[in-house]
């Protein structure tokens, strides 16, 4: 089979979370099992990845527009790059302005052309979340009857859907769709705007989401973001797999971003890894003092005002407590006053920095993910593999992966609380404080992360037949 796979950002050249991380690992998982998977993103202004192949021309906004496409090949994955100035010449930001309905439209229209510049159509167009919405879409109205893509099915994969790509129901017959499109049963309009992600949910041949749990949950109001209805519509299309991790990318064995290597066999590099972390932040390196790590999104969804509610009593048990992240401004000024108040024991980063991240798994003791809600979370996977125990709620791919830890049995992986309270989490984080005391059973709940396998491996093979399934049709 041949596969096209469309999303918005592709580590490492473009990423604002997860679903970067995904995109580049995937189609080459996908590729081990023997499909062709072609991989397309937009060109943004700060790029200078690929070498230039062609102009492609695109129906869209009442004329034939023209962007460039560049080429690599990294690891088996051809990946074509769409360079559009207009559109994605916009700075470092890759969303939030004004026009994103309009960029992200174009993008879709501009893959689907793309792939008439291979000789056999795509049996699967894969596209990710809201920015690749409508390319369901396009192919079941306007070129429903283009024999180029008489086989090709389509899929979407939902990475979160808070975020549903919304635009003003008037730009449909700029972005090429006809105007029924407006309303009825097939029709994009959600809350008086149109949806992209709607599109994409009616649209698409098959639906996946990233973890099992998280399938399931987007079914109930509480995390359905008023989508709830019709994936239940869609239930029999729609399948949780659970994300996986590049372990060439994410190994403290053979990491090249850490100060020194380490395993579950030998452990004594993790203590290495945390001095060098600390000194990056100018704090005191005591090493018997217990280093609690977030590398985050700062929002709501991840969990922050349940941080904000505990960090003071994070810092009265002793405790470092050091933050990477970007994003809401509240949680930024919060998290820079308490460095102030206490800057010996507390750091923080605020922005995307890629080595600080793997350098904050490795030297962090306890990692802290307690989200509202969690497609499926890489970072605990991450947390996993480095011995750094996850502190997580109990939702989504936080609750597929994340077994709390019984002494008495020795099993378990990380440490997991339920009710969305501050007070559960701070139980769980002094549970873990503790733990860290008793060395020897401390060691026993770090292996058993590192030994955890969450590798794309079996998850390339649930997505194959996925793909199997909707071409056979």
């Amino acid at each position: 089979m041949n596969i096209l796979f469309v999303v918005s950002e592709l580590a490492p050249y473009s990423k604002t979370g997860g679903l970067a991380d995904v995109a580049a690992a995937l189609p080459k998982a996908l590729a081990a099992t023997g499909l062709t998977v072609r991989t397309v993103t937009p060109r943004y202004g700060f790029m200078t990845a690929g070498d230039y192949v062609g102009e492609l021309r695109v129906p869209f906004g009442f004329q034939v527009q023209t962007a460039y496409v560049f080429r690599e090949v990294r690891q088996g994955v051809e990946t074509f790059f769409i360079d559009a100035p207009a559109y994605f010449h916009r700075g470092r930001k890759l969303y939030g302005e004004p026009d994103d309905a309009a960029r992200f439209a174009f993008f879709s229209r501009a893959a689907i052309e793309l792939a008439r510049w291979f000789a056999a159509p795509p049996d699967v167009i894969h596209g990710h979340d809201w920015m690749a919405g409508l390319i369901p879409v396009y192919l079941r109205t306007v070129l429903r009857g283009d024999p180029f893509f008489a086989r090709t099915a389509t899929i979407t994969t939902i990475h979160n859907l808070a975020f549903h790509g919304y635009f003003d129901l008037n730009d449909l017959t700029y972005f090429g769709l006809p105007t029924d499109l407006r309303s009825g049963p097939d029709g994009l309009e959600f809350d008086g705007v149109g949806s992209m992600l709607k599109g994409a949910i009616l649209a698409s041949d098959a639906l996946t989401t990233v973890s099992e749990r998280y399938a399931q949950e987007i079914q109930m109001p509480e995390y359905g973001f008023r989508m709830d209805g019709l994936l239940r519509m869609r239930r029999h299309d729609l399948v949780g797999i659970l994300n996986g991790v590049d372990y060439n990318e994410w190994n403290p064995a053979t990491d090249p971003h850490l100060a020194a290597h380490y395993t579950p066999a030998d452990l004594s590099g993790k203590q290495i890894c945390k001095a060098d972390l600390l000194k990056r932040f100018g704090m005191p390196v005591e090493l018997d003092r217990p280093a609690i790590v977030i590398v985050s999104r700062l929002s709501d969804q991840k969990g922050l005002d349940l941080v904000r509610a505990v960090a003071w009593r994070i810092l009265h048990a002793g405790a470092y407590f050091l933050l990477l992240g970007t994003g809401d401004p509240r949680y930024e000024v919060f998290f820079q006053h308490l460095r102030d108040t206490a800057p010996r024991r507390i750091a923080v980063y605020f922005g995307l920095n890629e080595p600080l991240a793997h350098q904050m798994e490795a030297g962090g003791d306890i990692f802290l993910m307690p989200s509202a809600y969690e497609p499926c979370g890489l970072n605990q996977i991450y947390s996993l593999k480095y011995g750094t125990v996850p502190i997580v709620r109990a939702t989504g791919g936080l609750d597929d992966t994340i077994q709390d830890f019984d002494r008495v049995t020795g099993t378990g992986n990380g440490l997991k609380f339920r009710a969305y309270n501050a007070n559960r989490f701070m139980e769980k984080i002094y549970e873990g404080l503790l733990l860290y005391r008793q060395p020897d059973v401390w060691r026993v709940l770090q292996r058993n992360g590192m030994q955890a396998d969450f590798s794309w491996a079996r998850s390339a093979w649930k997505y194959r037949a996925v793909y199997e399934r909707v071409c056979l049709g």
